[in-house]
């Protein structure tokens, strides 16, 4: 996205040059910057998309530390028991 708005902005230097109508060349270059801001807010979004998965798998790894035990002693289990939570109080 970003060598195209790149492109674009290239290209309206170009048009404008040719003397085309500067209609042309206003819109031209508006492509490039809502280009140019687009590449910026999906590289942000490629950031939040990692640290969002990332902390997804240290979620993970923290649940089957801490419950781990747990869940191999229901799941060895013939009987049925109740989920976590399920005594809680409201």
């Amino acid at each position: 996205m970003a060598a195209n708005a790149e492109r674009a902005q290239t290209l309206a230097a170009h048009i404008a040059h040719a003397d085309l109508d500067p209609t042309f060349v206003e819109l031209t270059n508006t492509v490039s910057v809502a280009l140019g801001g687009a590449a910026v807010e999906v590289k942000r979004l490629q950031q939040t998309v990692q640290d969002t998965a990332a902390t997804a798998h240290e979620t993970q790894r923290a649940h089957l530390r801490m419950y781990g035990r747990l869940d191999d002693v229901r799941s060895s289990r013939r009987e049925r028991t109740p989920k976590p939570g399920f005594f809680e109080r409201r």
